[in-house]
């Protein structure tokens, strides 16, 4: 799959057309992705019935001289917990299936800038908030999404089915959300970019909620160009005409514990200094047990007063509240907890929402610790850090559940900031991704970009990304 700046190119030069691009694209879907197939990569929850004909009339347009915007004719994928007119939107879950679906907010920008919505993606069941033996990647509606790598392991959560279908090259774009490491863990163990903006920057007007505080949909590409490209339109935003180089503390104690990862992460820090970037190294805070719990506390408040609203507005018949979804998951518990069961939704359900006992004092807790005692003394004097991200994609497995592996703090702080973080490959241990996070203030989304750009120029050396590997199950 070509990079979606280059597919742009191309659609405009007229050497490609946007039918071409969506059989190719529906072709390999399936051939690789269909639990038919050999691979059965699990990625795409569902197809777009119209997806050709919109790219007929995308070619026509352009024909007739028309063009509507920078992703005129190119193919997207979104995540299954986003609204879109004709697609299921039932974020992994049998509970919403047949509810009717909207377009959101993104989903508009999307087809207003001329992109195709393609289909939607695979993700772990309710983002992975239903509980905490959940397994990555998995949803009772979906099935269990495989990482192209090395077919046994995790692709990641909770927007699994965009990073596996980004690294299979099922598609040249697609969009994720984020809660905290939604975007970045996948991005990571699949080999691609992600990018988590500042909460509120892109609109989450009917995509199922966990928490208005923290939840983002993000853009997620194979190249740091390409999520540049798909963030100027979920954010209606436009890089500034002048990007000064950024500057760059190394979070020193933030790491994997992977020894080969934070190996490899130290070796693109020397390189990148070498390369001239101006980076230095500090300690930043690490969350203990109290920052954890509390984290929790807050995700679970806002779960059930959001999801609530959420189930409430949106049209057809079903499940309209929490307690709804708990019910029906207990009635059909052979299909909804053959795996896990959905012990964080009980504990959503007595946390009495946001004016619960607990809430507030939790929530204030969190904010002070993540952006007074984290990220603001970690940022001083420079606009940016950066950290390893993930190690290795660990192997799924669903009877014991699957939990990520070697892991840095990366996520947390900025997600209970609402603070942007985003993550690029930076090579590959034994085979598997592993990648670099990069973490921002509120809206220097630009100046990440411009910083990915420059470490991906630094790691690749002009030396294009390799393919995936499609190892298959193996012992070890």
């Amino acid at each position: 799959m070509l990079p979606a700046e280059e597919i742009a190119r191309q659609l405009a030069r007229g050497s490609l057309t946007s039918v071409e691009l969506v059989d190719n694209c529906l072709e390999r879907i399936a051939s690789i992705d269909a639990p038919s197939t050999t691979i059965a990569l699990n990625a795409v929850a569902a197809i777009s019935a119209d997806a050709r004909e919109v790219a007929i009339a995308r070619d026509d347009e352009r024909s007739k001289g028309n063009t509507r915007g920078a992703l005129h004719g190119v193919p997207v994928l979104i995540k299954d917990n986003i609204e879109a007119l004709g697609l299921p939107g039932v974020a992994g879950s049998t509970s919403l299936l047949g509810r009717l679906s909207r377009d959101a907010t993104l989903v508009t920008r999307l087809r207003d800038a001329g992109a195709i919505v393609l289909g939607s993606t695979n993700l772990s069941e309710w983002a992975n908030i239903r509980s905490p033996r959940s397994t990555s990647g998995y949803s009772a509606s979906g099935g269990l999404v495989a990482n192209p790598w090395a077919l046994d392991r995790s692709a990641g959560g909770s927007s699994s089915g965009s990073g596996a279908a980004l690294a299979a090259g099922l598609a040249p774009l697609a969009v994720g959300t984020e809660t905290d490491g939604s975007i970045v863990c996948p991005a990571s163990v699949n080999g691609v970019v992600g990018l988590k903006p500042t909460v509120g920057a892109v609109p989450t007007k009917y995509v199922v909620p966990i928490s208005s505080s923290q939840d983002s949909p993000g853009p997620m590409g194979r190249s740091v160009g390409d999520v540049a490209l798909l963030y100027g339109i979920l954010a209606q935003s436009a890089p500034p005409n002048d990007t000064a180089s950024p500057t760059f503390v190394v979070a020193s104690n933030w790491r994997t514990g992977h020894p080969q990862t934070d190996e490899l992460f130290d070796h693109v820090v020397r390189t990148l200094r070498a390369g001239g970037l101006a980076i230095t190294e500090r300690e930043l805070a690490l969350p203990g047990e109290q920052e954890g719990s509390d984290e929790e506390a807050v995700l679970f408040g806002e779960l059930y007063d959001d999801l609530n609203a959420y189930l409430r507005d949106r049209p057809g018949r079903g499940v309209k509240s929490l307690e709804d979804v708990i019910a029906y998951e207990d009635e059909n518990s052979e299909r909804e907890q053959l795996y896990f069961g959905h012990e964080n939704f009980l504990a959503a359900v007595k946390s009495g929402g946001r004016h619960g006992p607990e809430y507030a004092e939790a929530r204030r807790r969190n904010l002070a610790w993540a952006v007074d005692t984290c990220l603001t003394p970690g940022l001083e004097g420079v606009d940016l850090v950066i950290a390893p991200a993930y190690g290795p994609s660990w192997k799924s497995d669903l009877s014991v559940g699957g939990h990520p592996g070697p892991a840095s703090p990366a996520t947390m702080a900025p997600a209970i900031a609402g603070w942007p973080i985003m993550c690029l490959p930076i090579g590959l241990i034994h085979g598997l991704p592993v990648g670099l996070a990069i973490v921002g203030r509120p809206h220097s989304e630009w100046t990440m970009i411009e910083a990915a750009r420059q470490i991906e120029r630094s790691v690749l050396d002009e030396s294009p990304w390799p393919l995936p590997l499609w190892k298959a199950p193996s012992r070890g």
